[in-house]
């Protein structure tokens, strides 16, 4: 089997750098999790109605004709 090939643009999130607390290394983990998760599509009109939230009214749609 061939080794696995590291891609020098995406740092291990399991190498420590020197001097790190626990602390520092769980919210290192922590982003690189989150990192990985699937983003959301970004731009045209996902982005435009996830950034406009509730349209005003739409709570009291019985007031609008």
């Amino acid at each position: 089997m061939s080794e696995p090939v590291e891609d020098p643009a995406r740092p291990d999130p399991v190498a420590a750098p020197p001097g790190e607390t626990p602390a520092q290394k769980a919210l290192r983990l922590k982003q690189a999790r989150l990192d990985a998760r699937p983003k959301p599509p970004r731009g045209g009109r996902f982005q435009r109605e996830q950034a406009a939230g509730v349209t005003p009214g739409a709570n009291r749609p019985w007031t609008h004709k």
